[in-house]
């Protein structure tokens, strides 16, 4: 059935196309009919000069003028570009100066603040060792004293112990001469 249909339709097309070139008189497409060539090369011409009028006196402006502004604004552009390097070029300059002076003076305060504190530590220190040697010396001449002090009075302790001991022994009170020549034969070592 679907074939019948286009069959159908297949051959009113083709009578259609036939009709068509019948009503024509059987001339062939009008581009090509050699009676109106001239006409439509006048109509060529014109609408050609028409469009060359119109693309070259507006679009062709307006292109030209979107291209120069957009050249202009892409110099601009880069010669700002350029700018700001450069000045980012002499800030980062000015910052490596600035920090290698920062990093100079810091030393500097480094190197005076230890100067300052070995020389206030070594003060310090000859203070300390002159305090001590100043104490050092007083017990040494505390110490002599006390020995001295100390010395006189064994000699009349071992005099006392001596004349005890013989009393003791002996049932008689020895001479004190005796006693203290013996005690000082007996402290010389000589005994």
């Amino acid at each position: 059935m679907a074939e019948s249909h286009g069959e159908a339709k297949g051959g009113e097309a083709k009578g259609t196309a036939s009709a068509h070139t019948e009503a024509d008189g059987g001339h062939g497409f009008p581009p090509f009919q050699k009676e109106t060539f001239p006409s439509q090369i006048v109509s060529l011409v014109i609408a050609f000069v028409a469009l060359y009028v119109i693309v070259s006196r507006m679009a062709l402006p307006k292109v030209g003028a979107v291209i120069d502004a957009r050249q202009k604004s892409i110099d601009g552009d880069l010669a700002e570009a350029q700018r700001l390097k450069d000045e980012s070029e002499a800030a980062m300059k000015a910052y490596e100066s600035e920090l290698a002076t920062a990093r100079a003076r810091a030393q500097a305060i480094g190197a005076e603040t230890r100067e300052k504190l070995a020389a206030s530590s070594d003060a310090e220190r000859k203070a300390l060792e002159d305090s001590l040697a100043a104490k050092l010396a007083a017990a040494e001449k505390s110490i002599a004293t006390t020995r001295t002090t100390a010395m006189s009075n064994v000699r009349g302790i071992a005099a006392d112990a001596a004349s005890a001991i013989v009393k003791q022994l002996t049932g008689k009170a020895p001479a004190a001469k005796t006693v203290e020549a013996a005690v000082d034969a007996s402290l010389k070592g000589t005994a």
